[in-house]
């Protein structure tokens, strides 16, 4: 179940064919899923930026921090140079480590034997502790390459899958979500689309196109756990764009996912990880930025025809906030603590 399959809409913007990430052409998105026993409940997503060689076209990028309880790697680099030059991963907190190596020697592989290699790629986590065994280690680097491996352009896994395994969010079963929106000719017929792993909120302030949906959903249990997390959890969201946008621009479409956070009841708790990252594929062949010797001729759009951009962000991010939460049905994990998914009848009967 998605949003739009329950008569919900957020925005008057028109999503993509897919209504994902992948409505962004060349972008592609795997996952795999570690679901084992009682106690495993975790994963890596791996997002493919497009489909030539990132480590060689590297694409202008940007960052931004809501709150800052949190890891996503590479980032100090994206702020200085403006360049994403690797696949983006996410996982759980304890995981990002062998995640990350696993990123270094996919791109050392790719590359000619005698290329020297440096790659600094980005790997984000939320944390998945209360409903997996996360100090088991249980994400591996061949987990990665798996995920790379089904890296796919086509409709994205949502709920409880890959890195979003075993995330809570506000209150319900998190995930992972999706969701995109193209702006109108006028404003350049550009596509927008966001992924989330969606690991934070609490059940008190979960609002659905400003409706406080979570004070009238009483009937859904609040999680069972047997140990305490790390307070409210975190969210990640990753922003693509196909207008040919430049390294500040991406700074200012990653904040505006931090509006579509607090729209749906997110307000950045002191415990919580919102980071955010964009990038555009709008302007290619930028290996020369890092390496040329001469002037690198560039797209830009205009800072005039950009809020069309910022509302697709802010809508698409909320929308893949509760596509996570509608695909993710109730869990059992480690230590038999319980989240309860968020039931579509009684959400829909919620928003009166």
């Amino acid at each position: 179940m998605r949003a739009r399959e329950l008569g919900i809409t957020i925005g008057s913007g028109t999503p993509g064919r897919r209504n994902a990430i992948t409505d962004v052409e060349g972008v592609r998105v795997g996952h795999t899923t570690l679901i084992e026993g009682d106690a495993v409940r975790t994963g890596v997503t791996v997002v493919i930026p497009h489909d030539g060689d990132v480590l060689r076209d590297p694409l202008f990028a940007g960052t931004h921090r809501l709150n800052g309880n949190g890891e996503m790697t590479g980032t100090h680099w994206i702020r200085e140079a403006g360049l994403l030059a690797s696949p983006l991963a996410i996982t759980n907190t304890h995981s990002v480590g062998v995640v990350r190596d696993a990123l270094v020697d996919h791109l050392v592989a790719g590359a000619p034997a005698d290329e020297v290699v440096w790659a600094m790629p980005v790997v984000a986590e939320t944390y998945d502790g209360c409903l997996n065994d996360i100090n088991g280690f249980h994400v591996q680097a061949g987990h990665v390459r798996e995920a790379i491996s089904a890296a796919s352009p086509g409709p994205v896994a949502e709920g409880s899958v890959g890195g979003g395994t075993g995330m809570i969010c506000h209150g319900f079963k998190g995930g992972v979500g999706t969701s995109s929106r193209v702006t109108a000719a006028a404003a350049g017929g550009h596509t927008v689309g966001v992924l989330v792993q969606a690991n934070h909120g609490r059940r008190e302030q979960l609002r659905v196109n400003g409706i406080p949906v979570g004070e009238r959903l009483d009937a859904i249990p609040q999680p069972e756990l047997t140990a305490a997390g790390p307070g409210d959890g975190s969210i990640i969201v990753l922003v693509a764009c196909d207008a040919p946008l430049l390294p500040g621009q991406c700074d200012r479409l990653a904040q505006r996912a931090a509006l579509g956070i607090a729209r749906m009841g997110g307000t950045g708790e002191n415990s919580s990880g919102d980071l955010m990252l964009c990038f555009a594929t709008g302007n290619r062949g930028l290996r020369a930025v890092l390496e040329g010797e001469r002037p690198v001729p560039i797209s830009m759009l205009p800072h005039a025809c950009i809020d069309a951009l910022f509302d697709a962000v802010v809508d698409a991010t909320q929308e893949a906030i509760l596509n996570a939460m509608l695909a993710a049905s109730t869990m059992r994990g480690r230590g038999g603590a319980t989240v309860h998914g968020l039931d579509p009848q009684l959400l829909r009967e919620a928003m009166g």
